[in-house]
């Protein structure tokens, strides 16, 4: 570690991380206490949830179990994790004076992390967590003493109207200023009635919001050393803390689970469009490399750093899910409640007949069996999900960006060889088919709790569900015949 630049940069540093309790969060507070394990204190932000104080949320934070290295080889490690209690939603962060002026006085830099990555929110939501909460940090961080950098975690995709994507800034179409005066001004009907009009080209109030943030953090250029990190699509770890570690079912993971679950039959997607995702570590590791060379470069101005593949290592849409598939028929899960046999199209209208047919009529039938054996229904409001779901991601999976990522290919470049093997932002050096096989691993041992010795299990249940798919799907298309045969056959012999 003694000859790993970066991990000196971090030795006896303050930093102040919100969002930490999130999937990034807890990945970049795991790293930097591994192998950044000299820093003095990491400040996180901490809300109260649904009654459980945030020093209860604290004991359930370290006993999660990405941070299981830490418990077994350096436990004295989470002494240095310091919870500040707090809610970016709330105005100055709800900080209590105390915490507030401890800030002030110690931060070195700011992780700020915190977002929400609902796609279907309500403008106010949106802006209120995203916008005015990222106001408040760069108000706070506006006080610091002794900020090195200030670190934004925004998105390759809240440009997304744009085709070609540089690292640079961006200017959105309405003032982010304006934009949370605003929300605070008007009534919720007359925002949902505004709300398509701001949109314009744009897919969500997420894109929206994230789009404006950035404005906002660049309004704050020459203030202190800010950098906007934009990673795309933040998938599961490649290598650390393990291997497939995911955590939530946003986006691609909870297409994937309900596709090995057998209720996701179809999907809208050019499969020869490239697959721009990033694995959360690569993610992790550039934001504690990209702190570390802002703080040594003399410009003033914004280091923007767009963590794509962008052709590096490509992979497709309909690769990426063709190796996925490969996998789980091989570790299946044992609560599949059909045959995973979906595929993709690049047809909307074929996609939408498949929906129709393969996701809400058979849902809908057995709803209606379970209603009538006296069982609570669920399998609609499954699929109400997934195809909600279904319409967020298509945008990005039917549509093709180039994003340059200049920063971040130099970021690796210029690492000495102890920094390129632990802070490892190389994404050539990806096996995707060995990837691929630990991210089904990661999603059966991280969000479905299966384990291993539940795969025979798993198989069985699998062959059983191949056997009734091809029954059903013979029936259906046999009944399909008998009734144009009986149909058209009325006709001949009535003429």
């Amino acid at each position: 570690m003694s000859n790993s630049k970066i991990s000196q940069f971090y030795v006896q540093k303050n930093i102040f991380c919100t969002g930490a309790t999130g999937f990034m969060g807890k990945v970049l507070v795991e790293k930097l206490l591994r192998d950044c394990g000299d820093l003095n204190i990491i400040y996180i932000l901490v809300r109260t949830k649904k009654g459980v104080t945030p020093q209860k949320r604290y004991e359930n934070y370290i006993n999660d179990v990405v941070f299981d290295r830490i418990r077994s080889s350096k436990p004295d490690q989470f002494k240095k994790i310091r919870v500040i209690k707090g809610d970016v939603t709330l105005d100055n962060l709800d900080l209590d004076p105390s915490d507030e002026e401890e800030l002030i006085e110690n931060v070195n830099l700011v992780f700020h992390c915190a977002a929400n990555v609902r796609f279907d929110l309500k403008l106010k939501e949106a802006v209120n967590f995203n916008l005015n909460g990222t106001f408040s940090v760069l108000r706070l961080a506006e006080k610091m003493k002794n900020l090195q950098v200030f670190m934004h975690v925004s998105t390759t995709y809240c440009h997304c109207k744009e085709v070609i994507l540089e690292e640079r800034y961006y200017r959105a179409n309405e003032n982010p200023f304006g934009i949370m005066e605003m929300v605070k001004t008007l009534n919720d009907e007359t925002l949902e009635h505004i709300t398509p009009k701001l949109l314009k080209d744009l897919p969500n109030t997420y894109a929206l919001t994230k789009g404006l943030t950035e404005n906002l953090v660049h309004s704050f250029q020459g203030k202190f050393p800010i950098v906007i990190a934009r990673p795309s699509i933040v998938i599961a770890a490649w290598q650390e803390p393990y291997p497939g570690f995911v955590e939530g079912l946003n986006g691609p993971t909870g297409l994937l689970v309900a596709g090995a679950k057998g209720v996701l039959r179809s999907m809208h997607c050019n499969p020869n469009y490239p697959a721009e995702t990033v694995p959360v570590d690569i993610s992790i590791n550039c934001m504690i490399a990209l702190a570390y060379k802002k703080s040594i470069m003399d410009d003033k101005d914004v280091l923007y750093c767009n963590m794509t593949d962008n052709g590096t290592n490509p992979i497709t849409w309909g690769e990426s899910l063709e190796m996925g598939r490969k996998v789980f028929y091989k570790y299946p899960m044992s609560i599949s409640l059909w045959y995973p046999d979906g595929s993709i199209k690049s047809n909307y209208f074929v996609h939408l007949w498949c929906v129709i047919f393969f996701h809400f009529l058979p849902a809908y039938f057995i709803d209606g069996l379970l209603f009538i054996t006296g069982n609570k229904p669920f399998l609609v409001n499954v699929q109400k999900r997934i195809n909600q779901g279904l319409k967020v991601l298509q945008y990005y999976t039917t549509r093709k960006w180039t994003f340059h990522n200049d920063n971040f290919k130099k970021l690796s470049n210029e690492m000495n060889d102890i920094d390129k093997e632990m802070f490892n932002c190389d994404m050539s050096k990806i096996n995707h088919e060995v990837y691929a096989r630990n991210c089904v691993f990661g999603i059966r041992q991280f969000i479905v709790k299966e384990k291993p010795e539940q795969l025979p299990k798993a198989r069985s249940m699998l062959r059983k569900l191949y056997i009734v798919d091809r029954m059903v799907t013979f029936i259906f298309y046999g009944l399909i015949i008998l009734w144009i045969y009986s149909y058209f056959g009325k006709f001949f012999y009535s003429n």
